[in-house]
């Protein structure tokens, strides 16, 4: 096992020993099991899926929309610090569907590269909650 914890600027999100995670980083996905060598990377916007147990089927994971941040792996510890993280059951899709639609409206109507690179930034975090949001829906599928 590894301790896992996931923090953002709102606090302490998840503290616990995990069997696996895996964090969308710049370089691309990356699975995070015990015995993994120290690392320090940049996690980008995406979904963070954790299994608890080594046995615990994909289903049962938990996920995470999470935007942005620092993955540490140090002497059995991996620590993600995010600007914002949102448990799976946190989530609520139509807010967040609403809140895309915003986005991409604010997209259409950028006037500068600023507010274009903010609304897309906004897209690109809402369209990653909906994904969590997806994925807790098939979880609880009989």
């Amino acid at each position: 096992m590894i301790r896992f914890k996931l923090v953002a600027l709102s606090g302490q999100k998840f503290d616990d020993d995990v069997y696996e995670v895996v964090i969308p980083t710049l370089d691309g996905e990356i699975g995070v099991l015990e015995g993994h060598m120290n690392l320090v990377s940049v996690a980008k916007t995406g979904v963070i899926a954790v299994r608890r147990n080594p046995r615990d089927s994909d289903a049962q994971r938990e996920y995470f929309a999470t935007n942005g941040g620092v993955v540490e792996v140090a002497d059995g510890v991996l620590s993600v610090l995010v600007d914002e993280a949102d448990h799976s059951d946190e989530i609520n899709e139509a807010e967040a569907q609403k809140a895309l639609e915003r986005a991409q409206k604010m997209v259409s109507e950028a006037k500068d590269q600023v507010s274009l690179e903010r609304a897309q930034a906004i897209v690109d975090r809402q369209s990653v909650r909906l994904q969590v949001s997806s994925l807790k829906r098939r979880r609880q599928r009989p």
